[in-house]
Parts: C-alpha cells; sequence; structure tokens
C-alpha cells in the first residue's frame, strides 16, 4: 500500500525546524553526545504550560505542531508515537525521589509523567483530539511498528494520522550506557569511514509526519513500504532482504539515487554497511545520517524527515555528499543495536 507523506517536522541536532536553515548551516558534534537543537516553544505551546513540560515532551509537541501546521490541518484523526526509552528525564526525577524520600511520601506526578505515552497524551490533550491514540514501545523497532499500525488504520479507511518518534538522552541514561562501552570517549572524534573506532556517540530527536493514503497535489513524498529483519543470521540476509524488497516495490537497484545508511562509526557496528556498499550499493551515493544525529532507537524518523525533505525539495546541502536531480527513490536502511534492521523506500509523488 501507498503512504502519502503530507508534511514531516522534526527537532533534532541539526536546524531542522526551519529547512532553509538546515540547507545553510551544519551543526558539529562535540564530545560522544549530540543534543538536540531546540526552538522557541512558545511558538507552538502556550508558556504556562511549558513550566509543566518535560523536555521530551516540549520536544514532541513542537514537533508535532509544525508538522500539522505545515500540512494546514488542525485536527489528526489519530496519533500514533513510537519510542524505546519513553521520558529518560521523568523517570530519573521519580527514582531520585524514590531514594530521597526513603520510598515514602512519594507524589504520584513524576510517575505519571514518566510513562512512555506520555508525549502522544499530551500531543492529544493539547489538540483536544479525541480519537485513536497509541505509542509504540519496542526498542529499535518502535517508529517501524508505528508506522505500520499508521498504515493498517489508513487502510481501515482513516486518514491524516499523525506518527512520530521520538526518544532524549539525559545525563543519567548516558552514564548508565556509556559503562557498557556505547560510546566513544568525550575527546575523540568518531570517523565513518576513515579508521574506525569502538564506540559511537549518543543521540536524540523527535520526528513527527501527516500521513494519508489519499493522492494529493500537497503531498511530499510516497512511502512505498517498509520492511524490518531482527537479528540476521548474516550479511547475506540483510542483502537478500533489500533485493526482495526492492523486486515487491518494483525498483531496481539501479533506480535508488541515494541510500541514507545508519553506520554510526562503531568499528563493529558498521562491517554491515562496508559490505552493502561493496555489493548491492556498489556505485551509489551513501549518507551516512547518523553524522548528522547521534545514534539512539528511533533515529529512523529522522532519516525519514530527511529522505522527505530532500525529495519534496529537490535539492541537498552543499555540505553533504552531492547527488543527480531529479531524485526519485531514496533507500533508508537503519540498524540499531546491529540487531534492529529496517527499509524505507521514499519515492517522489
Amino acid at each position: 500500500m501507498k503512504v502519502y507523506i503530507r508534511s514531516a517536522g522534526s527537532i533534532s541536532p541539526q536546524h531542522s525546524l526551519g529547512k532553509d536553515l538546515f540547507f545553510a548551516h551544519r551543526e558539529r558534534q562535540n564530545g560522544n553526545r549530540w543534543k538536540a537543537v531546540e526552538p522557541e516553544y512558545s511558538r507552538y505551546v502556550d508558556s504556562k504550560m511549558i513550566r509543566r513540560m518535560s523536555r521530551i515532551v516540549r520536544m514532541g509537541v513542537a514537533a508535532s505542531r509544525a508538522c500539522l501546521d505545515d500540512a494546514g490541518v488542525k485536527m489528526p484523526s489519530a496519533i500514533v508515537t513510537g519510542t524505546a526509552y519513553g521520558c529518560l528525564e521523568d523517570t530519573g526525577i521519580f527514582l531520585r525521589r524514590m531514594i530521597d524520600n526513603q520510598e515514602e511520601l512519594l507524589t504520584p506526578t513524576a510517575f505519571i509523567q514518566s510513562t512512555h505515552n506520555t508525549v502522544g497524551a499530551q500531543i492529544a490533550l493539547l489538540l483536544k483530539c479525541h480519537g485513536y491514540n497509541n505509542t509504540i514501545v519496542h526498542r529499535g523497532f518502535s517508529f517501524e511498528n508505528a508506522l505500520m499500525d499508521a498504515t493498517l488504520l489508513l487502510r481501515e479507511g482513516m486518514d491524516n494520522i499523525l506518527t512520530g518518534a521520538i526518544d532524549e538522552i539525559t545525563d543519567d541514561s548516558h552514564a548508565i550506557l556509556s559503562r557498557f562501552g556505547l560510546y566513544i570517549s568525550p575527546n575523540e572524534n568518531p570517523g565513518m569511514t576513515a579508521e574506525k573506532s569502538k564506540g559511537t556517540v549518543a543521540g536524540e530527536g523527535a520526528a513527527f509526519f501527516l500521513l494519508s493514503s489519499k493522492e494529493s497535489k500537497g503531498n511530499k513524498a510516497v512511502l512505498n513500504g517498509v520492511r524490518t529483519l531482527y537479528k540476521p543470521g548474516n550479511f547475506g540476509g540483510v542483502k537478500n532482504l533489500i533485493q526482495t524488497f526492492l523486486q515487491e516495490s518494483s525498483v531496481e537497484p539501479e533506480g535508488l539515487d541515494l541510500i541514507l545508511s545508519g553506520a554510526n562509526g562503531d568499528r563493529a557496528h558498521d562491517e554491515i554497511d562496508i559490505y552493502l556498499s561493496a555489493s548491492v550499493f556498489r556505485n551509489k551515493t551513501i549518507i551516512h545520517f547518523k553524522e548528522l544525529c547521534g545514534e539512539y532507537p528511533t533515529a529512523s524518523g529522522f532519516a525519514l524527515w530527511i529522505a522527505v525533505l530532500l525529495i519534496s525539495e529537490q535539492k541537498i546541502p552543499d555540505w553533504l555528499p552531492q547527488v543527480s536531480f531529479p531524485l526519485k527513490n531514496i533507500l533508508i536502511h537503519n540498524h540499531h543495536d546491529d540487531s534492529h534492521h529496517a527499509l524505507y523506500l521514499v519515492s517522489a509523488c
């Protein structure tokens, strides 16, 4: 089934809420943690309410409102959100209060706001949207399953489904994950193509899309399909999935104009990308999108935002690898934790 993307909104470590600034300026990573470039939230939310929102809720609300404003739609039929970590900041606050108060006299507010569905619920409350609202929590496949859920709703006749991906990194979560050796040392520069290192850079972001089953002049791109593969036995399994996926979509490898790769600079993690670039993606222009946003479970949402932007604007920033125009087909291959592989095919309308 073809899914039309009417609009998109994103908050990321780049200036993604303003496309002109995104094309003109690239933010550079410093250390082993990317932080999102946050906007003036009062443009999207009443300033009195902002104080009561955690950082991830503000990001999600602003990205979703930017998406709806771009499409000129005030009310979506449904809201589907994908997140792996949920509201980490509020979770940390709740756990600290539990320890400080010796598990006594705890207020429920921090716990209520720490649940994974807080972002989707807050968006619905602000919009007064009483329709279908679901949050998918499925590790590195959270956003992919949110897209699949939205596609099922479109098949049932609903339209204008607001679908998003959001995850944050906090001081506490970064410190905990660093103990597992996931990230490079703070003073090390990650390399995607030169000397590979062990570890990557932590990232975060929020991306929302308004999906429709109806063909329209205002649509920005077509999502031709999404496929996932969990723990492939070998590199050949991933290659076969890509070839089968393209065949089902009636697109030859030669018809791909751009590849958005989930390589993150970790030596072990990127072996599959090296293999694919020498085989099925040989002679293709490849952009390693995690050089722009870092690694997090729903980073594929940022990749989809880039694909929609490039294919709808039919131009590319000077600071990215250059491609031939017109852009017709962009393939996204993301993999998180070297186990959750996902494919997206984004095409021009």
